[in-house]
């Protein structure tokens, strides 16, 4: 692995550390995550992560909104958990199903704050 391969992993993954901490401190305290302090936080994340290029489509790591649910989802157990479930055609448990509620409300968020920060420029172009 090459320094700034090495470098990108690192950053990434202190990036997926806060923002589940962030998740975690919400969940703690029964705040939706939409509110202050929580949605002020993630922004803060959100825009370190677009600047370091991995919001984007093709980045590698992908901290888009879609590689964000796949690392957190495998992360939290989700991901094994939806697959158990739904082969015995059962429920997931309550508490799993608050966490992919979260998951659902980072998602939705960071989906919009990288919807708007790519079409920034196309509204915020001097008048000609």
């Amino acid at each position: 692995m090459s320094v700034s391969s090495a470098a990108a992993t690192s950053l990434s993954e202190r990036l997926i550390a806060q923002i589940d901490a962030v998740i975690h401190d919400a969940e703690e305290q029964t705040r939706p995550l939409e509110l202050d302090p929580y949605r002020s936080r993630l922004f803060e994340l959100f825009v370190t992560a677009d600047g370091a290029g991995y919001t984007r489509d093709d980045a590698e790591p992908d901290l888009t909104a879609d590689g964000l649910c796949r690392v957190l989802a495998a992360r939290w157990g989700l991901d094994e958990a939806a697959r158990e479930t739904a082969g015995q055609l059962a429920r997931l448990p309550a508490d799993q199903v608050a966490k992919m509620r979260l998951l659902w409300s980072l998602m939705r968020m960071w989906m919009e704050w990288t919807y708007a920060w790519q079409r920034w420029a196309e509204f915020h172009q001097p008048a000609q």
